[in-house]
């Protein structure tokens, strides 16, 4: 996992994040089993690596981006990578773009992925007066989300009037927001029909996903909905263009399998042994193992 001058790895993974620890584990583990190495570059030794790899003392075939979304610091490690045409899993270009909910919604509904009704309102440095809008389509309750928001920040759930909406665009006024239409999940075999599903190079990992607790529960492999989640992961990898990615998908009372919450980079990959709201440690270790063998 250290770095060591003079050596090519296969693999090379950004990361900035401590709650990454045990993928990192798993992930070198999986390496290991295969006879290759993973070099780890994280802020306690980015500033080490980064001009030995600039100077051609090391270098790597493939890298998993996990920290320059948030820290501009590893920006230098893409542009390493880009040079070098390493193979990038999630480039950042397209998980750039994939970050972009408003935009992401427009290109769902072109390739034929449904989401619930939803309204795209204009940033509030752009048109700081709404006219009013005709929230009908949305129904009763509506949930008020910032284009560019991850991990729930800024989302208003259940709104019911249009001021809160005009109120909520001014948090993030740069932004455009939805306004998406209250899902309420079917129960299937006992639990509310709401997923959260992870993509993985061509693999789908499908759980039950508790909205309250964000406790995950693998679907049994002879649940029926599994096939339908797939064939949508899919469709919606092939939109997004991203390697590693997750997606919220709701099936409805009237049996329609909607995409909720759209793209989902860099995901939480905490496992569950260790925390609670964390990804099955099962699911995670399929993960590693996809990708140390990619």
């Amino acid at each position: 996992m250290q770095y060591n001058a003079g050596v090519h790895y296969p693999l090379c993974l950004a990361s900035n994040w401590e709650y990454d620890e045990g993928f990192i584990r798993l992930l070198d583990s999986a390496c290991r089993a295969r006879g290759r190495r993973l070099l780890t570059v994280t802020p306690s030794n980015l500033a080490e690596v980064l001009p030995r790899l600039a100077a051609g003392e090391a270098g790597f075939s493939a890298l998993l981006d996990r920290a320059s979304e948030a820290d501009p610091a590893f920006l230098p490690l893409v542009d390493i990578a880009r040079a070098a045409n390493a193979r990038r899993f999630n480039p950042r270009e397209l998980a750039d773009q994939a970050y972009d909910k408003a935009v992401m919604h427009y290109k769902f509904i072109e390739a034929g992925i449904h989401t619930p009704p939803t309204i795209i309102l204009p940033a509030y440095d752009f048109l700081p007066v709404l006219p009013d809008i005709d929230l009908a389509p949305l129904g009763e309750k509506f949930s008020i989300k910032p284009a560019l928001g991850g991990g729930g920040e800024g989302v208003r759930n259940e709104a019911t009037r249009f001021e809160e909406a005009r109120r909520e665009r001014m948090k993030f006024p740069e932004q455009q927001y939805l306004l998406q239409a209250h899902v309420a999940p079917k129960n299937l075999d006992g639990f509310p029909a709401w997923f959260r599903v992870i993509y993985c190079l061509g693999d789908v990992h499908p759980s039950y996903w508790d909205v309250t607790t964000h406790v995950y529960r693998p679907l049994p492999e002879e649940c029926k909905i599994i096939p339908e989640l797939r064939l949508t992961m899919t469709r919606i990898a092939n939109v997004c263009k991203l390697d590693l990615f997750s997606s919220e998908l709701a099936l409805t009372q009237d049996n329609r399998l909607l995409a909720v919450d759209y793209v989902n980079d860099p995901i939480d990959l905490r496992l569950q042994s260790a925390s609670l709201d964390g990804v099955p440690d099962a699911i995670v270790g399929a993960i590693a193992d996809r990708l140390a063998g990619a």
